[in-house]
């Protein structure tokens, strides 16, 4: 059996432009994919806190430093300047693997700076 796994997450980034007219995806400041283990043209499932929308896109490389958290293309009537985002990705994993596997869980200021990160599991009830 296959189970669907988080594998990573950006909580609370906050988005710095919507484009429009843009062939599509999703601007990430590449230190922010490092951090939370996303490769470029990876899925993205993104969940607006501002507004409630939910869509699927792609990670496309921003500028390493740059803060940079870009919604184009047709998604961008989702998301809009400062909306708060919360960018996930996720694994197929079986049930062996997914009982030892933990998700890069990367925590964002207002600036889109890293204010901490977690590899851990969650605890047991």
């Amino acid at each position: 059996m296959k189970l669907t796994m988080l594998k990573s997450k950006l909580h609370r980034a906050t988005v710095t432009h919507a484009e429009l007219d843009y062939e599509g995806s999703c601007a990430i400041d590449q230190d922010l994919l490092d951090a939370a283990n996303i490769l470029p043209f990876e899925q993205l499932h993104i969940y607006n806190v501002s507004n409630g929308e939910r869509f699927t896109t792609y990670a496309i490389v921003a500028a390493r430093g740059s803060g940079t958290i870009g919604v184009n293309g047709a998604a961008a009537h989702k998301a809009r300047a400062d909306d708060l985002l919360i960018i996930c990705t996720y694994a197929e994993l079986d049930a062996a693997e997914a009982t030892h596997f933990n998700p890069a869980l990367v925590y964002l200021n207002e600036n889109n700076a890293i204010s901490h990160t977690s590899h851990g599991r969650l605890a047991a009830a």
